[in-house]
């Protein structure tokens, strides 16, 4: 998978958003971080893996919840892909 940078981030009023704008392949490979993170997708469609379960997510589903310590990638299934990643802020 190839890494992609955030498109955009943003910090506003104790929360910090990653903006992804991601091409099929193109992603988070797999990591963890120490404190959880939503994620959700606004255009296009991705997986996100984590765990022993995967998720294919599209502006249509729900954010979801990453836990702290556990290991999961994120990866766009089709150019044009926008994923969020949403953390507290300082926590990115």
């Amino acid at each position: 998978m190839i890494t992609s940078p955030p498109r955009f981030t943003v910090t506003y009023d104790g929360a910090t958003l990653n903006v992804f704008h991601a091409n099929k392949g193109e992603g988070l490979p797999r990591h963890a971080h120490s404190y959880a993170h939503l994620t959700m997708c606004h255009a296009g469609s991705c997986i996100i893996r984590k765990e022993g379960r995967e998720l294919l997510m599209t502006k249509d589903t729900q954010p979801v919840n990453l836990l702290a310590v556990e290991w999961h990638d994120i990866e766009a299934l089709e150019d044009g892909t926008v994923f969020v990643n949403v953390f507290a802020e300082g926590k990115y």
